[in-house]
């Protein structure tokens, strides 16, 4: 579900206070995009911020998430009928944001 081989990069490229912030305003941009996904009814509106939070959680190692927002976007692409469900997007966010509390990678409420 998590790269935590990525995320130690990650740590270690940016420092500790650094990662902090920039997990922090990856959570908070994907709920952001959650809720535009949830609304949206246009395929292009769909894929552009499918492809943006696809490339954000490789890039900190989420890699579920990436897969599940990669399938989004090529049922887009071949034009298949309807809008992916992003359910599955939604719960691989949820359970990605609860591992990384349990390892202590993000403040809890």
């Amino acid at each position: 579900m998590i790269s935590w081989k990525r995320m130690d990069e990650l740590r270690a490229e940016l420092g500790d206070d650094d990662f902090e912030e920039v997990v922090g305003l990856f959570l908070d941009e994907v709920e952001g995009a959650l809720q535009r996904l949830a609304a949206t009814q246009s395929a292009s509106a769909l894929q552009e911020d499918l492809h943006a939070l696809r490339g954000s959680a490789l890039n900190l190692g989420m890699q579920q998430l990436a897969t599940l927002c990669r399938e989004a976007e090529t049922m887009l692409e071949r034009g298949d009928p309807g809008l992916p469900d992003i359910a599955p997007i939604a719960a691989a966010f949820d359970a990605s944001r609860t591992l990384l509390a349990e390892n202590r990678l993000i403040a809890t409420g």
